[in-house]
């Protein structure tokens, strides 16, 4: 379908990190783009607290657009070093830099560059079909994982949900983690764990997970979202520091409790609805990249409808590029999912071992090597021989699962 000589009209449907950012880029590369985003939410009511990200995202907003890079890193937290404790354990640190900042911070940056470009953003209008919407040339679907016209369309954009096996919880808390710090106890149950990081002066998310028959054996299954919370301060009572847990969620109900799902599409497009950040696809966020793909997507549909003159060339440009682009990190979220999954079998080791292997899990070779002798060839990997070796295992390891996927799809 070639564009007419008029402007195109482009209607995006979430006003998410994805969708406020690419109707950013799309007035940035045309400003004659009629841009609307259509929102189910009220004004100023977002899910989630604080998200994480790191510098490669920086110089990605940067190349695209100054102003907004430097108005999300001005009002960003920055976190240093990456930490492991295990209750009864001295703490393990590993160095490292990210930033984190309040969704809802950075929701307002993108809403209002959004705004001061031309954007028009309609709140509290759900959309579930096309049919509700003004004519459009491109409509974008950028609603998220529970995508309604997505749902729509499964069967044209071959979607496949995988649900991931733990339980889990997004919740914040006044104590700042300084470091991105994982943190794991014991319980009669079996094992808990958090992951936690600063994303503001005062704030910090924390997100606790572990596996079915802890979370039942701990009693998450009947209690309400207050009992939970003073559940889980007591168990990471030494990790808190006496702050408290925090949940959107009310008193009376229960915590928002979730198993992962994995999401891929075979398909980013039908007709003119295109897929676009947790619609199209998602990642494990223990990997901490849902943000940076997102916005990845917003640029590169941004600059494939900019650079082709026909409509569905840009889409299907559009759909190769990304889905090429997320092969390795839908692949390493996967093996860091498993890893976290499986977190009995290397929880004793002590601090170093621990922190090696979770900076590590996304390799192949960690399910198949006990423990400790994966950790003695962790260390070896820097003499050259080993390191060869080890680079030849992991690649046939690679191979073999790629082959098992494709015959189990067959």
């Amino acid at each position: 379908m070639e564009r007419a000589d008029a402007p195109m009209k482009v209607a995006c449907i979430g006003a998410g990190p994805a969708g406020l950012y690419f109707s950013i880029l799309m007035k940035l590369r045309d400003a004659d783009t009629q841009v609307t985003v259509f929102e189910r939410n009220p004004e100023g009511v977002t899910h989630g607290w604080g998200v994480v990200f790191w510098d490669d995202l920086v110089a990605d907003l940067s190349a695209n657009d100054p102003q907004t890079a430097k108005a999300i890193v001005d009002a960003s937290f920055c976190w240093t070093d990456q930490v492991v404790e295990v209750k009864g354990g001295r703490p393990a640190h590993g160095g490292g830099t990210g930033y984190g900042i309040c969704r809802r911070t950075l929701l307002d940056i993108l809403g209002r560059r959004a705004a001061e470009l031309g954007v028009t953003i309609r709140f509290e209008r759900e959309i579930a079909c096309p049919s509700q919407l003004p004519e459009a040339d491109v409509i974008v679907a950028a609603d998220g994982v529970g995508s309604h016209l997505r749902r729509r369309h499964e069967e044209e954009f071959e979607t496949r949900i995988e649900p991931g096996r733990n339980k889990y919880v997004w919740l914040a808390t006044p104590r700042v983690f300084e470091a991105f710090t994982f943190g794991l106890v014991p319980t009669p149950a079996g094992w808990i764990w958090f992951h936690a990081y600063g994303y503001s002066r005062t704030m910090s998310t924390f997100i606790v997970e572990c596996s079915p028959q802890t979370w039942k054996g701990l009693g998450f299954d009947t209690l309400s979202a207050d009992q939970s919370l003073r559940q889980l301060e007591r168990l990471f009572r030494d990790h808190l520091d006496g702050h408290r847990l925090l949940s959107h969620a009310g008193g009376r109900g229960s915590l928002p409790w979730l198993n992962f799902r994995n999401l891929t599409n075979g398909k980013w497009h039908t007709g003119n609805v295109v897929l676009l950040g947790d619609a199209a696809h998602t990642t494990h966020f223990s990997i901490g990249s849902g943000t940076r793909l997102a916005m990845q997507d917003a640029i590169a549909l941004a600059d494939n409808l900019h650079r082709h003159q026909d409509i569905q060339a840009a889409l299907a440009a559009y759909e190769g590029e990304r889905q090429f682009a997320m092969l390795r990190p839908q692949r390493e979220a996967r093996l860091s999912a498993a890893w976290f999954e499986n977190i009995p079998r290397y929880a004793t080791l002590d601090g170093q071992q621990l922190f090696a292997l979770l900076l590590d899990r996304r390799s192949r070779l960690i399910p198949l090597i006990p423990p400790r002798l994966y950790y003695a060839l962790y260390k070896a990997k820097r003499i050259p021989p080993i390191k060869a070796l080890y680079r030849w295992a992991a690649m046939g390891v690679e191979h073999l699962s790629g082959l098992q996927r494709r015959l189990l799809h067959q």
